[in-house]
């Protein structure tokens, strides 16, 4: 069941979103989702922080600055020292 849900959270947070040229294509927009949800994307589950764990930088620390993914229509946002 959870590879049925799985699908439908990539499906709905990014194919729903791309339009996909060839198998080649959606290799690389799926590799770069995939990078997306481990490093940045927030889980509910693991209290607001990704896979792989964030730091979290207070306002004093800087500028906040943005990271890109899959061409903007997913972002990150941190700290510029």
């Amino acid at each position: 069941m959870s590879e049925g849900i799985a699908a439908i959270g990539i499906r709905r947070e990014c194919l729903d979103h791309v339009i996909v040229l060839d198998g080649e294509h959606l290799g690389r927009v799926l590799s770069e989702y995939f990078t997306y949800y481990h490093e940045a994307r927030l889980h509910l589950s693991l209290d607001r922080n990704s896979p792989i764990p964030r730091s979290t930088f207070p306002p004093e620390q800087g500028k906040g600055v943005g990271k890109a993914y899959l061409g903007g229509l997913h972002h990150c946002y941190t700290r510029a020292a």
